[in-house]
């Protein structure tokens, strides 16, 4: 083997990720439980290294390295960095949640840490068995995360469904994979593209057709998307809320970009076929996921049904072209900075003897606490799309999109979903400022935990006054890609 060939520097940051999960994993065994915070602070360093590796090794274009099985491009390195900064981010806002729940232990952050090495190998997949090992590797990261409280039946429980619907998700994914195989004789995206392009699949095309339709199944189900979203509310009420703020950010912007690989990159000459079979998923998760959620008392299950519905807008973006891709990538970063500030917000709130994760939980909280009160406000208004905030422009960007591509109809839909949508969040920004508390609980969290927390919430505020900045970003990013 010419080890020159591999071209190694281009995938220098998951090596290095992997270097600092491993020295992670060997200096917890020698620290004891006072001392946990080394290991804390250790998982911050690492995860601060690997991005500032990622900006040493940034370069403009695409490279390959091991025979075409990793990419480095624009989309990657971008989406790479989202989610280095959301990791840190949710190390510092779980740090005081988890010492008080007794979490607070080396496997949460050796669990992450695999689950984010996970995602940034499926970013930078470039062949399909790179993808399904980066999508393992996060998914059996995830299911014992979830499970990391050995005490609470819910979290057993919820584990244990995600794992089984998971394992059946893996099984038609890799069914799917091999139908493609079968019909273009390669697994390598740029390979599937270039046969299916040609027209080499030639009679075995309705196999290639067969195969993108479990294939499409498996991407729904790792977005959460209708009818594959049933794990999806137990998960989020089901662990921790330390937990359920990871699965419910990072892992979305990794299974976006996943999709945008296999279904862009790879299997592009047959988008007329995804692109129907995503309308239909689209349009039934805004619809199920914008109905369910105005039922829900409890927050995290409410936030389980939003995440449906919003996964309906970024499916929807995949359906107007380039233009659409750069406005799916920038709704998701939209996503996972609100989500992060909500479930921040409940962290912080949550105490000892007390969970908040009840609608209810917040009654008074402008009266107890103004200022969470109020970044639980920006978070709430930015996830309903009300102006001047990210998630006004996000949703602003996919109608845009799909009207530049003709789909009138869909973007009236989406427009009265997200009016729907509006109730719900409102809602709790009602029981925050105009209900009486019955109990006055004590807000939780440390001063690290709430500056951060208060950068977060901002940053909605100013990337929603002045959003290019972001979609250009993205823009660039997906420049460099295709």
């Amino acid at each position: 083997m010419n080890w020159n060939d591999l071209n190694m520097f281009s995938a220098l940051p998951e090596i290095v990720l992997l270097a600092v999960l491993v020295a992670v994993l060997l200096a917890d065994l020698w620290i004891s439980d006072k001392n946990r915070y080394l290991t804390h602070w250790l998982s911050l360093a690492g995860v601060a290294i690997v991005a500032l590796t990622q900006l040493a090794v940034w370069e403009q274009g695409s490279l390959s390295s091991f025979s075409g099985m990793y990419i480095s491009d624009g989309m990657s390195r971008f989406s790479k960095l989202v989610l280095y900064a959301m990791t840190f981010g949710l190390f510092v806002y779980s740090k005081p949640y988890n010492q008080m729940r007794g979490m607070f232990k080396g496997e949460f952050y050796t669990l992450s840490l695999f689950a984010l090495l996970g995602m940034s190998v499926m970013i930078s997949a470039g062949h399909f068995l790179t993808a399904y090992i980066g999508l393992e590797l996060l998914s059996l990261a995830l299911y014992a995360m979830i499970a990391m409280r050995r005490d609470s039946a819910r979290a057993a429980e919820a584990a244990l469904k995600y794992f089984v619907l998971g394992a059946l998700a893996s099984g038609l994914l890799l069914y799917g994979i091999s139908m493609v195989y079968g019909a273009t004789g390669s697994l390598e995206f740029a390979s599937v593209l270039a046969a299916a392009f040609d027209g080499q699949a030639g009679q075995w095309m309705w196999l290639l057709k067969l195969g993108l339709v479990f294939i499409v199944v498996a991407i729904a189900f790792k977005l959460g998307a209708v009818p594959f979203h049933m794990w999806v509310p137990d998960v989020y009420h089901g662990a921790p809320t330390s937990v359920t703020a990871f699965v419910g950010t990072a892992p979305k912007v990794a299974a976006v970009v996943f999709a945008f690989r296999i279904l862009v990159t790879g299997l592009g000459p047959v988008s007329q076929d995804w692109a129907q079979m995503l309308a239909i998923l689209a349009v039934a998760s805004l619809l199920v996921g914008n109905l369910a959620a105005i039922m829900q008392t409890n927050i995290k299950r409410m936030l389980a049904y939003s995440t449906v519905s919003h996964m309906g807008f970024i499916l929807l973006a995949f359906m107007a072209g380039a233009v659409g891709f750069a406005a799916g990538l920038y709704y998701a970063v939209a996503y996972v900075v609100m989500s992060a500030v909500g479930f921040g917000v409940l962290m912080a709130l949550s105490n000892q003897d007390f969970e908040c994760e009840e609608i209810q939980d917040l009654a008074g909280l402008n009266q107890r606490n103004a200022w969470y009160a109020f970044l639980m406000l920006l978070a709430m208004f930015s996830m309903a799309g009300i102006p001047p905030l990210m998630g006004f422009y996000a949703k602003f960007a996919v109608i845009k999109a799909l009207l530049s591509q003709g789909h009138a109809a869909l973007a009236v839909f989406a427009v009265i979903m997200s009016l729907i949508g509006a109730f719900y969040y409102l809602r709790v920004v009602k029981v925050m400022y105009f209900d009486e508390s019955a109990h006055l609980r004590p807000t939780g969290g440390n001063c690290a935990a709430k500056i951060l927390l208060s950068v977060n919430a901002l940053l909605l505020l100013l990337w929603g006054i002045m959003p290019q900045t972001v979609i250009d970003w993205c823009a660039a990013a997906l420049n460099n890609t295709l």
